[in-house]
C-alpha cells in the first residue's frame, strides 16, 4: 500500500493516546493505564529496548507480525514489517516483509533518527544480509549492502557485525538462513564491528576479532570462539559500545565491554575486571549504565565512565536487584527497566527508578506462560515515546501470543 506523505503524516501535533485501565495487571506501587494496540490470530512484538519504535510525532509505532510461536526460525520463515496507527484505531499498517529475524531483536526495525518517514529493517537476498531503507510516506525503499545493528543518533552512520557468527553462537539473535564462512576459525580478521555510511553504503570496518584479542584477557582466551554482540552509538554520535565474547570451556561465555570512535580510533575496554557485562544503555556521552561485576559490591547495575579505569557506581542496588531491559526517559531523571519471570506466575514486572530520590515505581506485572523460554521467550524489552511519557511493551499475557502494548506513566513523570 503506498499513502501520501500528507495522508500519512497529517498536520496535527503529536497523537493523544486514549488508554484504559486493565484489571489484574497492578503490581506493587500502583497500577498506570494500558492499551494493547495489536491483536491476534498473528504473533506481533517490536523486540530489543534501544531501538526508536515512534516517529518523532508519537502517531506511529513499529513492530514485527507472524504466523507462529514456540519455535526457531528457519530460513524459509519470513516475518511482515509495519506500524500501528495510534491515531487511527490501531490501524496495522503493512511496510515490508524480512527473512532476516531472531525473537529478542525481531529484524533491527527502527525509526531513522530525526527522520519523520524513514524506517530502517534487515532482510536477506542472493546469498547475502541486506537493510532496507524504506520511506513510509512514499513507499520507496534503499537497499544497503550490510544488515545494521544500531544506528547514530544524527541518522548517517550504522554500525553492525555479522549475524552469521551470531547465529551459530548466540541462536536467537542472529538469523537462520546463512552459514558462517569462517566457522573453523576462533578469531576470524574478515569478522568484527563495521560502520556504515546509510548515504553511500561504504563499508568500514573498526576493528576485527582477530584485532581484539590482541588487548590481553587473564588467563588467556582459551580454544572457544569469539564474536561480537550488542552494538549501540553513543548519544553525541562520537563512539560505540559493544560487547565481546567468547566460548567458555563447559558451556556459557565469557564477556568483555568495549567502546571505540566510529573513526575507528580510542578502542578502550570498560570495567576490565568484571568479566561479566549484561544489558546497558547510553546515559550521556560519557557514561553508561550497564548490569555488570562492581569491584566490592558484586553483579548490580552501575553507571561506567567511558574511559581508561573509569568511575563506576553502583545504581539503585536495593530496588533494582536484578538484570533486566534499562533505559532512560528523556532528560535521565528516570531509568524505565522491567524483570525477567518471577515467581509460580512468571510474572515479568515493569517498572520506573527515580534516579534523583532511588525510589521505584512498579507499573504493572505480566504473565509469562511457561511456553516462553529460552530462545522464543518474550521479553518484555519497554521502549519510550520521544516524549518519555508512554511505554510499549511486548507480553503474552492477555493470552493472544505476543502483542504490544502501551503503558501510560504521564501521570507519573508529569
Amino acid at each position: 500500500m503506498q499513502i501520501s506523505r500528507r495522508t500519512l503524516l497529517g498536520t496535527a501535533p503529536a497523537v493523544m493516546v486514549t488508554l484504559t485501565r486493565q484489571q489484574g495487571l497492578a503490581a506493587e506501587g500502583g497500577e498506570v493505564p494500558v492499551r494493547t494496540i495489536t491483536r491476534g490470530p498473528r504473533h506481533h512484538w517490536f523486540a530489543y529496548y534501544d531501538k526508536l519504535q515512534f516517529d518523532p510525532r508519537i502517531r506511529y509505532c513499529l513492530g514485527n507480525a507472524v504466523d507462529f510461536e514456540h519455535r526457531s526460525p528457519t530460513a524459509d520463515d519470513r516475518i511482515e514489517v509495519g506500524m500501528v496507527d495510534l491515531n487511527d484505531g490501531d490501524r496495522w499498517i503493512t511496510l515490508g516483509h524480512s527473512q532476516a529475524w531472531g525473537w529478542q531483536q525481531g529484524c533491527m526495525l527502527q525509526w531513522v533518527p530525526g527522520s519523520e518517514s524513514q524506517v530502517i529493517y534487515n532482510d536477506r537476498e542472493q546469498g547475502g544480509y541486506v537493510a532496507r531503507l524504506h520511506d513510509v510516506a512514499t513507499g520507496t525503499t534503499q537497499t544497503l549492502p550490510r544488515a545494521v545493528y544500531a544506528l547514530s543518533p544524527a541518522g548517517r552512520h550504522a554500525v553492525a557485525t555479522d549475524f552469521r557468527r551470531i547465529n551459530e553462537l548466540r541462536p536467537g539473535y542472529g538469523y537462520s538462513g546463512l552459514p558462517d564462512p569462517w566457522t573453523d576459525q576462533a578469531a576470524p580478521q574478515q569478522v568484527g564491528l563495521e560502520r556504515i555510511d546509510l548515504t553511500t553504503g561504504d563499508v568500514t570496518m573498526l576493528v576485527s576479532l582477530a584485532d581484539i584479542l590482541d588487548v590481553p584477557y587473564p588467563g588467556g582466551f582459551g580454544e572457544g570462539k569469539h564474536w561480537f554482540n550488542h552494538l549501540l552509538v553513543s548519544p553525541d554520535g562520537q563512539r560505540t559500545i559493544f560487547l565481546h565474547r567468547w566460548q567458555r570451556k563447559g558451556g556459557g561465555w565469557f564477556t568483555r565491554m568495549f567502546t571505540i570512535g566510529l573513526d575507528g580510533s580510542g578502542l578502550r575496554e570498560i570495567n576490565p575486571a568484571a568479566g561479566m557485562v549484561s544489558h546497558f544503555i547510553w546515559r550521556d556521552p560519557e557514561h553508561i549504565l550497564a548490569w555488570t561485576k562492581h569491584p566490592e559490591l558484586g553483579n548490580c547495575f552501575c553507571v561506567l565512565e567511558d574511559a581508561v579505569d573509569g568511575r563506576i557506581d553502583a545504581v539503585g542496588r536495593d530496588v533494582m536487584p536484578k538484570d533486566g531491559h534499562c533505559t532512560y526517559l528523556p532528560g535521565n531523571a528516570w531509568i524505565v527497566n522491567d524483570t525477567y519471570p518471577q515467581g509460580p506466575e512468571r510474572l515479568q514486572t515493569v517498572y520506573l527508578y527515580e534516579v534523583a530520590s532511588g525510589r521505584r515505581l512498579d507499573l504493572g506485572s505480566f504473565a509469562s506462560p511457561e511456553e516462553y523460554r529460552g530462545e522464543w521467550r518474550c521479553d518484555t524489552h519497554p521502549r519510550h515515546s520521544p516524549d518519555g511519557r508512554l511505554i510499549c511493551i511486548d507480553s503474552p499475557h492477555n493470552g493472544q501470543g505476543r502483542q504490544m502494548h502501551l503503558l501510560d506513566i504521564s501521570a507519573l513523570v508529569g
